[in-house]
């Protein structure tokens, strides 16, 4: 007699934690497939620590094949599902076709940056999704202060070390927390003509930073970024944002070469085709995280409107604490389906949370106990090495070294602003040339292919085909050629030889 499959579609948060616990009760007994674009779980809540030099890349991300025994890791895109055929369509990496038959199927999807209506957003900022986005980041911030070092003309010296973060919520808030902490160490080392400093910003139409969180959190860390020089700006938003900069919607203009979007993220867009019924992108579903009228098939993490019994009439946010959480019940709950337990519905409490401000900072309220400074720290990082279902050894060596040593601040390279679009429904994958996957921005266009010309400064350029991001300004063109560069980035990969980028 076959075995049943499962088929986990996603490995974030939510799809790692059903794998694990789904192998851990079935012992076997069942064939267990877990689709992802990448072979690793990515620790998103550290991803700030890669892009500002503190954690090397690898070591926030966990191998999906040496971590979960008894289960075999397919690697694609779900791009369809047959709910009455049971069955997923997926593309591989390299754009082969694939289908995967399901007894069980559950949906794990994650999400993807969130957009808003803001004129020139798509074409000049970078969200903070993946860890190409992160890796983008960091070479940029480098690249911006080394030319900044350089550069005589002081108006084009403030806007390269002027870095504009969209967004106060928590992601937001430590990256800007973070990039102030690295660029003032790259400043020290080589310093700026005149005395100047980095310029971080930070912008939020709410009237304070972490809106979603406990005011004490929120007054800690407003606190610690201004005492750090960061330029914290509440109930304002974007505008518009220009080659040039962004314009405020107080009347400001800040003239910038660096826009990263963290203002939030959607549901990935994957469950919005399968005609079910939906709440606000998310595929609704029972307490049992079952969804109605589909008993093989369950949905948790971002990918699912779960309700939240400790708050009728509610549902539960879309945070890695839930996920990690709902995926522990899913894996129950689908074991239970095929004979092993008994199901249970989704039930959880918050026990507090962590804020990394980088260094001995932190904002934490763990058991509803307000912590700051070097404490809370303490326990934020203890937090993080108990989350993390790996490389825990590799982070704190990392973190050591770190405390000890300057950081290595040079540029990589590898990813290029063109491969790393904001309206992406994969941030975990480097954009490529010439491949209709891996990033792709929806309208379907690529680089184009070498002989065609590159947009020059101030020429018509399609947001999806350009992806120029907080390097693309018109002073110093963005190429959209593969193969042709402005001066301060290097050469694009040709499409025949494409790079992969760091994983």
């Amino acid at each position: 007699m076959s075995r049943p499959r499962v088929v986990i579609v996603g490995a974030g948060f939510a799809g790692y934690r059903t794998a694990q616990t789904l192998s851990r009760l079935t012992r076997h007994r069942a064939d267990i497939v877990l689709l992802n674009p990448t072979d690793y779980f990515l620790y998103l809540p550290l991803l700030p620590q890669v892009a500002s030099g503190v954690l090397e890349p690898r070591r926030v991300t966990v191998s999906l094949t040496g971590t979960l025994p008894g289960v075999r890791l397919v690697l694609g895109e779900a791009d369809g599902i047959d709910l009455d055929g049971r069955t997923v369509h997926y593309t591989g990496p390299e754009g082969g076709e694939g289908t995967l038959s399901y007894d069980r199927l559950v949906l794990a999807a994650g999400s993807v940056n969130k957009l808003l209506p803001v004129p020139g957003v798509a074409e000049h900022a970078h969200g903070f999704r993946g860890l190409p986005e992160a890796l983008y980041l960091r070479d940029h911030v480098i690249r911006q202060v080394e030319l900044a070092a350089t550069t005589e003309d002081p108006g084009i010296r403030a806007a390269r070390c002027t870095f504009v973060v969209v967004g106060a919520g928590y992601t937001g808030t430590e990256v800007a927390a973070h990039g102030q902490l690295f660029t003032d160490a790259l400043v020290r080392r080589r310093p700026l003509r005149g005395g100047s400093r980095p310029r971080w910003m930070l912008i939020d139409i709410a009237s304070r930073v972490l809106p979603e969180m406990d005011e004490r959190l929120s007054r800690t860390a407003d606190r610690v970024l201004r005492q750090r020089g960061v330029d914290v700006r509440t109930g304002t938003s974007v505008k518009e944002a220009t080659p040039d900069g962004v314009l405020l919607s107080d009347g400001d203009f800040v003239s910038t070469r660096s826009l990263v979007w963290c203002v939030g993220v959607r549901p990935d867009p994957l469950a919005e085709q399968l005609g079910l019924p939906m709440e606000r992108g998310r595929l609704l579903v029972e307490p049992n995280l079952r969804v109605p009228g589909r008993p093989e098939v369950f949905a948790c993490g971002d990918a699912a409107a779960v309700p939240d019994l400790e708050k009728p009439g509610q549902y539960t946010p879309m945070t890695a604490q839930h996920a990690w959480r709902q995926g522990r019940t899913a894996g129950r709950n689908v074991a239970a389906s095929l004979g092993v337990g008994d199901p249970a519905p989704y039930r959880h409490r918050d026990l507090g949370f962590v804020v990394d401000l980088g260094g001995v900072k932190a904002a934490a309220n763990p058991l509803g106990v307000p912590l700051s400074g070097p404490l809370a720290g303490a326990v934020t990082r203890g937090y993080h090495l108990a989350a993390m279902p790996g490389n825990r050894i590799r982070v704190a060596a990392d973190w050591l070294l770190d405390a000890a040593l300057p950081r290595q601040a040079v540029q990589l390279g590898l990813v290029r602003s063109w491969s790393v679009p904001l309206d992406t429904t994969s941030p975990e994958l480097p954009r490529m040339p010439g491949r209709p996957h891996g990033g792709t921005a929806p309208d379907g266009e690529h680089p184009p292919t070498p002989g065609r010309a590159a947009p020059v400064s101030g020429a018509p350029v399609s947001g999806a085909s350009a992806a120029a991001g907080p390097g693309g300004r018109p002073a110093y063109a963005e190429p959209a050629v593969p193969g042709s560069a402005r001066p301060d980035e290097p050469a694009a990969p040709r499409p025949e030889h494409p790079v992969e980028g760091i994983s």
